[in-house]
Protein backbone atom coordinates (compact mmCIF):
# COMPACT_ATOMS: atom_id res chain seq x y z
CA UNK A 1 0.00 0.00 0.00
CA UNK A 2 1.42 3.38 -0.97
CA UNK A 3 -0.07 6.54 0.44
CA UNK A 4 1.43 10.02 0.65
CA UNK A 5 2.90 10.62 4.08
CA UNK A 6 1.04 13.13 6.23
CA UNK A 7 2.80 13.89 9.55
CA UNK A 8 -0.52 15.03 10.99
CA UNK A 9 -1.62 11.39 11.02
CA UNK A 10 1.02 10.72 13.69
CA UNK A 11 -0.05 10.77 17.33
CA UNK A 12 2.00 13.64 18.74
CA UNK A 13 1.96 14.06 22.53
CA UNK A 14 0.58 17.15 24.28
CA UNK A 15 3.96 18.90 23.82
CA UNK A 16 3.90 18.19 20.07
CA UNK A 17 6.57 15.49 20.34
CA UNK A 18 6.89 11.86 19.31
CA UNK A 19 9.48 9.34 20.54
CA UNK A 20 12.03 8.26 17.95
CA UNK A 21 14.19 5.17 18.34
CA UNK A 22 17.41 5.05 16.32
CA UNK A 23 18.54 1.61 15.19
CA UNK A 24 21.57 0.84 13.04
CA UNK A 25 21.35 -1.12 9.82
CA UNK A 26 22.44 -4.28 11.66
CA UNK A 27 19.47 -4.05 14.03
CA UNK A 28 21.22 -2.70 17.15
CA UNK A 29 19.19 -0.13 19.07
CA UNK A 30 21.36 2.96 19.46
CA UNK A 31 19.29 5.57 21.25
CA UNK A 32 15.90 7.13 21.88
CA UNK A 33 15.15 10.81 21.48
CA UNK A 34 12.23 13.08 20.67
CA UNK A 35 11.14 14.64 17.41
CA UNK A 36 8.73 17.46 16.70
CA UNK A 37 7.16 18.32 13.36
CA UNK A 38 10.06 20.61 12.40
CA UNK A 39 12.79 18.07 13.24
CA UNK A 40 10.95 15.34 11.36
CA UNK A 41 10.52 17.59 8.32
CA UNK A 42 14.22 18.52 8.38
CA UNK A 43 15.24 14.87 8.73
CA UNK A 44 13.11 13.88 5.75
CA UNK A 45 14.30 16.83 3.65
CA UNK A 46 18.04 16.47 4.33
CA UNK A 47 18.58 12.84 5.30
CA UNK A 48 20.54 13.97 8.36
CA UNK A 49 18.69 12.93 11.49
CA UNK A 50 17.54 15.90 13.52
CA UNK A 51 15.83 15.65 16.90
CA UNK A 52 14.15 18.09 19.27
CA UNK A 53 16.22 18.75 22.39
CA UNK A 54 13.83 19.16 25.30
CA UNK A 55 16.60 20.41 27.62
CA UNK A 56 17.83 23.06 25.16
CA UNK A 57 14.45 23.84 23.64
CA UNK A 58 15.77 23.72 20.08
CA UNK A 59 16.55 21.47 17.16
CA UNK A 60 19.41 19.05 17.71
CA UNK A 61 21.16 17.91 14.57
CA UNK A 62 22.75 14.64 15.62
CA UNK A 63 26.52 14.95 15.28
CA UNK A 64 26.47 18.69 14.71
CA UNK A 65 29.28 19.27 17.22
CA UNK A 66 30.69 15.75 17.69
CA UNK A 67 30.76 14.67 14.06
CA UNK A 68 28.87 11.49 15.04
CA UNK A 69 26.10 12.01 12.52
CA UNK A 70 23.15 9.80 11.74
CA UNK A 71 22.02 9.47 8.15
CA UNK A 72 18.47 8.29 7.66
CA UNK A 73 18.22 5.01 5.78
CA UNK A 74 14.52 4.36 6.43
CA UNK A 75 11.76 5.75 8.61
CA UNK A 76 9.20 3.36 10.09
CA UNK A 77 6.01 4.19 11.96
CA UNK A 78 4.60 1.87 14.61
CA UNK A 79 1.08 0.43 14.41
CA UNK A 80 -0.36 3.02 16.83
CA UNK A 81 1.39 5.84 14.95
CA UNK A 82 2.80 7.16 18.25
CA UNK A 83 6.45 6.11 17.90
CA UNK A 84 9.03 6.30 15.11
CA UNK A 85 11.82 3.88 14.29
CA UNK A 86 14.72 5.45 12.43
CA UNK A 87 16.99 3.01 10.63
CA UNK A 88 20.25 4.96 10.45
CA UNK A 89 23.78 4.83 9.22
CA UNK A 90 25.69 5.93 12.33
CA UNK A 91 29.11 7.60 12.18
CA UNK A 92 30.97 6.99 15.44
CA UNK A 93 29.21 6.44 18.76
CA UNK A 94 25.53 7.34 19.16
CA UNK A 95 25.71 7.94 22.92
CA UNK A 96 27.13 11.10 24.50
CA UNK A 97 29.14 8.78 26.80
CA UNK A 98 31.19 7.64 23.82
CA UNK A 99 29.52 4.24 23.58
CA UNK A 100 27.98 2.91 20.40
CA UNK A 101 24.57 2.60 22.09
CA UNK A 102 22.88 4.44 24.96
CA UNK A 103 21.54 1.10 26.20
CA UNK A 104 24.59 -0.22 28.04
CA UNK A 105 23.00 -0.84 31.44
CA UNK A 106 21.22 -4.17 31.96
CA UNK A 107 19.15 -5.35 34.89
CA UNK A 108 20.23 -8.87 35.80
CA UNK A 109 19.17 -10.75 38.89
CA UNK A 110 17.95 -7.54 40.49
CA UNK A 111 21.18 -5.59 39.91
CA UNK A 112 22.27 -3.09 37.33
CA UNK A 113 25.38 -3.98 35.38
CA UNK A 114 27.19 -2.28 32.53
CA UNK A 115 27.41 -4.29 29.34
CA UNK A 116 29.03 -3.56 26.01
CA UNK A 117 27.11 -0.84 24.28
Amino acid sequence: MREPFDPETLRWNEAGLIPAIAQDEGGAVLMMAWMNRESLAETLATGQVTYWSRSRGKLWRKGETSGHVQRLVELRIDCDRDCLLLIVSQTGPACHTGRRSCFFTALREGSEIEIAG
